[in-house]
């Protein structure tokens, strides 16, 4: 109002060399546009009295016709003096309707509104922005340890498989809270496969001439059948693990591999072992690692992936016929777990050479003679599950939202597994409810809470959620956070996330208190928080296929004892008195750190105009991987340069990830230089930043065969990281090596790379076409 006044006021009272500059709001590409309108005074004195304004002042001393006619009487400077008045009346009152209609609009507000009658006042629902500490303040409030013990003592079960009543009732146990917190709340049905043991028979083991053993913890989607050769000892399974036995010129063709439970998923092991053509895979606890017993049985799965494996790609929907088809993820080989005792029998029976170091106390390998029989008999069966969902809606964008999940199944008790996730899930669903209830806390967009079954299969039901809507997820769930196995201990903190969310993860870390002198940062992270707190993503996280198969940043989170895993997990023993041991009684406690550290990340989310995510962070990843591959593919053309010819080259690879690090500086300077008050602004730019993850999704290959397609966080020949390792087999003439087929994938992850820069530029003008 102010700027227009002083304009008016400059144009009749001639005041000389003005100049006035609108800076017009930036636009989406980047582009600094800006208009600038320069007043006639000023024009005539930067051409020198040439063209228009020298015209203009030509013959100053001659008096204008206006003058003429008018003259300087004093009814017409009256008249002037009215003129005046009543055009700054009208600015005034134009420039007062304009500034009071803005503040009327919520920031940001829902789009839709631009097409409304201005003229009518329209309710919107979105408060004035709550300050960020008053939201802290808020959940801190809520969110508390006396309430949280509460829910864990009522969520607690002893007996809660998928499918199972236990299972379903616990489900209506959490519906039934959601609606008590006014949430609106829906079901998601499916019927899955899963594999059990066998009802009448029994899988089992012979070793050399010994007594039979019938284990009975199992390993679903195993192989069925009788596998009889010589064990070898293989340490964890991990693939460093085979490969120093393929040092010593150990042969491990048909061998029975004898593995120790953790480090690594049962599935990893077994199908590391599948690839160096072992027969069987026998997973037992060592005693060094789990404090659990002689006798105590494991549970789990050995499917590489996640979902039903058999409608790999498709949601399993009760009315969708699909053909007999199966996940590329399934064994062919048998695998079974077996107790402590069993392990440790076979351990001390074993002769041949000598185990590298490290390996254990007991330390033969196996030789040919120590034969054993496994005999697994596990049963297909199709179980109906349920999803259970809450929503608090948003009051700007309400149709994008972040997803907070726990699952609610277990092998037994699994209060460690799911119950203490379930009742963190439930309380931050009851706190925000009562924050925008009560507390005047309004989200500009919307938070859903899932509640799944059939977690410990694999995150069946999660994944079968993705494939289900994953057409409708794509451009409006913008991060999942989990919440299975967050308290299992109390000396550490580790996070698994998307790199776009390592900034929100480290502010969420000053943030939230450990204690009352120390936040979770200074308690774990103190030097540098990315080497002490931060670690890749488990492929057995729930986290993970909304990762690597969706395109979703995700984040998983836990409170550990130190090195080892939680010895209880996929066991009996999962009980509240077990956790209790390990976290010195303070699970409650622990737990409501764990809510307000989720809580924080996911309030950030849906309270900021724009979406907290780091765009520059996966520059770092990408370059990292292209040094490695432009050094491995040199040294393939040195040394083996009939495989890769000099016209390889890495140049258009570097390109791509050049315009990717140029495209996400440009949006990093369009959200650093935008208007927050611009309702489509905010909109665009955030659309674009959720782009960014799915589009690192690999187009170039199938869902059933690689279901987790992400380039650089993924699973399969697809990703930059097989890439490496195709020419590190390159580079020693590995028969298994097909340089063609190198080629290929290098073409596709470069393009891959590249589009997502285009997509991160945004409009198809704005596209960096270097490459």
């Amino acid at each position: 109002m102010d700027q227009a006044r002083s304009t008016i006021s400059k144009i009749f009272n001639g005041e000389p060399h003005s100049y006035t500059r609108f800076n017009l709001t930036q636009n989406m590409e980047g582009d600094n546009s800006q208009v600038e309108m320069k007043l006639s005074s000023e024009i005539d004195e930067e051409t020198g009295g040439n063209g228009v304004g020298g015209h203009l002042n030509h013959n100053s001393n001659r008096t204008p016709y206006v003058a003429q006619k008018f003259g300087r009487t004093p009814k017409n400077l009256c008249f002037m003096a009215a003129t005046i008045f009543l055009i700054f009346i009208i600015g005034y009152l134009i420039g007062y309707l304009v500034h009071r209609n803005k503040d009327l609009a919520p920031t940001c507000a829902t789009s839709a509104l631009r097409y409304e009658d201005v003229s009518v006042a329209h309710e919107t629902g979105a408060a004035p922005l709550m300050d960020w500490d008053d939201v802290k303040k808020l959940l801190a409030e809520k969110l508390t340890t006396s309430s949280m013990d509460a829910v864990l003592g009522q969520l607690t079960s002893s007996n809660h498989r998928a499918g199972s009543p236990g299972d379903e009732d616990l489900g209506n146990k959490v519906i039934t809270k959601f609606k008590e917190y006014g949430m609106k709340t829906w079901t998601d049905e499916h019927f899955v496969k899963v594999q059990d043991p066998p009802a009448s028979g029994y899988n089992r083991i012979v070793f050399k001439n010994g007594s039979e053993e019938r284990p009975t913890g199992f390993l679903s989607y195993s192989a069925n059948g009788t596998a009889r050769g010589a064990v070898l000892y293989a340490h964890y399974g991990q693939e460093d693990d085979l490969r120093q036995l393929k040092d010593m010129n150990i042969d491990m063709n048909n061998r029975v591999m004898l593995v120790r439970a953790g480090r690594i998923s049962f599935a990893e092991k077994v199908a590391n072992a599948a690839k160096v053509n072992a027969s069987a895979v026998l997973i037992y606890p060592d005693p060094a690692d789990y404090s659990i017993g002689e006798s105590t049985p494991l549970f789990g799965h050995v499917h590489m992936g996640s979902g039903d494996p058999y409608t790999p790609g498709f949601p399993s929907f009760n009315h969708t016929q699909f053909p007999p088809v199966q996940s590329s993820g399934l064994p062919n080989i048998l695998a079974q777990t077996i107790t402590t005792g069993m392990g440790m029998n076979i351990l001390r029976q074993l002769g041949g050479r000598t185990q590298p170091n490290g390996w254990g106390s007991i330390n033969r390998l196996g030789d040919e003679s120590d034969v054993i029989t496994v005999e697994v008999n596990n049963v297909l069966t199709e179980k109906r599950i349920n999803n259970v969902f809450g929503v608090i809606k948003g009051f700007v964008d309400a149709d994008r939202y972040v997803v907070i999940g726990a699952q609610r199944d277990a092998w037994g008790p699994g209060f460690g597994a799911s119950t203490v996730g379930t009742s963190v899930l439930v309380e931050l669903a009851r706190s925000i409810s009562d924050m925008v209830e009560n507390g005047g806390f309004k989200p500009r967009r919307s938070i859903v809470f899932a509640s799944w079954s059939a977690g410990e299969y694999g995150s069946v039901g999660a994944t079968e959620w993705l494939e289900g809507y994953l057409s409708s997820l794509s451009m409006k769930a913008f991060t999942y956070i989990n919440l299975d196995g967050i308290v299992t201990g109390q000396n550490g903190f580790k996070v698994a996330a998307s790199p776009l969310l390592h900034s929100l993860v480290q502010n969420a870390l000053k943030e939230v208190n450990y204690d009352k002198d120390k936040s979770l940062l200074s308690q774990f992270g103190k030097n540098n928080w990315e080497s002490a707190i931060l670690e890749p993503l488990r492929m057995d996280s729930a986290a993970y296929p909304f990762l690597a198969f969706s395109g979703i940043p995700s984040v998983a989170f836990r409170f550990h004892s130190g090195s080892s895993d939680y010895p209880h997990f996929s066991t009996n023993l999962d009980t509240r008195e077990n956790l209790n041991s390990v976290t010195a009684s303070q699970v409650p406690q622990l737990a409501v750190r764990a809510g307000q550290f989720a809580g924080h990340i996911a309030l950030r989310l849906v309270h900021d105009h724009l979406l907290q995510m780091d765009l520059k962070k996966y520059n770092q990843l990408i370059r990292s991987h292209v040094v490695q591959i432009n050094g491995k593919v040199k040294a393939v053309q040195r040394m083996q340069p009939q495989l890769l010819p000099k016209a390889l080259t890495v140049k258009w690879l570097i390109m791509a990830s050049g315009s990717y690090s140029r495209a996400s500086s440009a949006l990093a300077a369009d959200i650093q230089n935008s208007d927050l008050e611009d309702i489509e602004m905010c909109r665009v730019i955030n659309d674009r930043i959720m782009t960014v993850e799915r589009n690192f999704l690999s187009p170039y290959v199938s869902p059933r065969d690689s279901p987790f397609r992400h380039i650089l966080l993924g699973s399969g020949p697809h990703t930059l990281k097989a890439l490496t390792n195709h020419l590190d087999s390159l580079t020693t003439a590995n028969p298994d090596a097909d340089a063609e087929l190198f080629r290929n994938q290098f073409a596709q992850a470069t393009w891959t790379i590249q589009t997502c820069a285009n997509s991160l530029a945004g409009d198809i003008w704005s596209l960096d076409n270097e490459i």
